[in-house]
């Protein structure tokens, strides 16, 4: 596999609505030999990601711009711009995004095939200024998260809620 350098821009990439945030595709494992996934995120505020594991990926984050709590294996980790997340492959986690602004990050997945995941579960993004039209279907979401290595294992998170059940599973 022949690897070329290249530019991606602000704005650039692929994008998808993904879970009810913006998703732009900045590196593929077509791109990478396999090896890593990199896409930009903007959640919106308030946004809470499902319980889930990676049964194949590393989940990386550096948030550009917001706040995050970041919850993996019984941990907590509250996060803001500069700051650097690992979530490792097989650990339980999930993140709940500050109620006053978006979370705009950086996610890096090692080794690739996320992007594959989220284009699949997600709708085309064709203009990125709109919010997401598409409702998310929990059943189609679990089938390509199972067909991608990704375990749901629960809901979202409330922000009050501790990270009990999160140790337990």
């Amino acid at each position: 596999m022949s690897v070329r350098p290249y530019l991606r821009r602000a704005g650039e990439g692929e994008a998808h609505w993904f879970v009810g945030s913006l998703m732009t595709v900045k590196a593929t494992g077509e791109q990478t030999r396999s090896r890593l996934t990199v896409v930009e995120f903007i959640n919106p505020p308030g946004f809470a990601a499902p319980l889930h594991r990676h049964q194949h990926e590393d989940e990386l984050f550096y948030l550009l711009a917001g706040t995050a709590e970041f919850r993996c294996d019984g941990d907590a980790f509250t996060a803001g711009p500069g700051d650097f997340v690992l979530l490792p492959v097989g650990l339980p986690h999930t993140f709940l995004v500050g109620p006053d602004e978006p979370l705009r990050a950086l996610q890096i997945t090692t080794p690739s095939g996320f992007e594959q995941f989220a284009a699949e579960a997600g709708t085309p993004a064709h203009d990125r200024r709109l919010p997401d039209p598409a409702p998310i279907d929990p059943a189609a979401l679990g089938h390509a998260a199972a067909r991608h290595g990704i375990e749901l294992l629960g809901p979202p998170p409330a922000r009050n809620e501790s990270t009990a059940q999160e140790a337990s599973t």
